[in-house]
């Protein structure tokens, strides 16, 4: 029996228990395929060997860089996990970057959830800020830039909110930052449906009054005297 009662427990706990909102974006963080430890992998526009996404744009196309990786002044950690994806890709950079298709529901909100990550070395090299174009379905959502002056790479969380026109929606990262700027990150891509509504709260019950308690008792004593009456009664026959 005391199985029984733990094991309704726990399946009570486990129906209860909120649902966690499924990551629609594959390989949202760029661990696969692995960057080399120290160094970085090109992948140029056209090219889907980065799982999950298809290079667009620019020929030069983008690279993924191994965290912590240092170049001069500045260091390059990622934000999530062991590698993040640089728009300016190699060589130089313009109007590259990277698409993917996922499953939607026509009428259902989506919020699309992203980092941008900053070095400022105060030179062309690096440049001064980071901006990542976002484009929903080929229009463009928005444009998000992180003006963090650090040396070491610093990142800026950004959220778009949509609502799916159909079966299916493109999500794409474009570079935003000029020729000259040689680094902008991005890392640690989400793409969840929003949350449905919550149905509303149960009428609330007021806890019974000192009258009402009084009621019950009498009532509760009058049932006992009942009872114990027709026990006596029986045991007369």
């Amino acid at each position: 029996m005391k199985h029984l009662v733990f094991g309704l427990v726990a399946i009570l706990s486990l129906l209860s228990a909120p649902a966690v909102a499924q990551n629609l974006i594959v390989n949202g963080d760029f661990e696969t395929p692995a960057t080399p430890a120290g160094g970085y992998i090109d992948y140029p526009s056209g090219s889907t060997a980065l799982t999950g996404w298809t290079v667009i744009g620019a020929a030069n196309g983008i690279s993924t860089v191994s965290s912590g990786v240092s170049v001069g002044c500045c260091t390059f950690p990622a934000q999530n996990g062991s590698a993040w994806l640089d728009l300016t890709g190699y060589g130089t950079n313009s109007n590259e970057g990277i698409q993917q298709t996922v499953a939607t529901t026509a009428g259902t909100q989506y919020t699309l959830s992203f980092w941008v990550g900053n070095v400022h070395d105060g030179l062309p090299g690096l440049g001064l800020t980071s901006t990542a174009i976002v484009l929903i379905n080929g229009v463009q959502a928005g444009s998000f830039t992180n003006t963090a002056n650090a040396q070491t790479q610093s990142w800026q969380q950004f959220n778009v909110n949509f609502t799916a026109t159909g079966a299916s929606t493109t999500i794409a990262f474009v570079n935003g930052d000029p020729a000259l700027d040689d680094n902008n990150g991005l890392d640690n891509i989400t793409l969840v449906a929003a949350t449905a509504p919550q149905p509303p709260p149960a009428p609330s019950v007021s806890a019974p009054t000192l009258s009402q308690w009084a009621a019950l008792l009498l009532v509760c004593l009058l049932a006992w005297m009942g009872v114990a009456k027709a026990r006596r009664a029986r045991g007369r026959k």
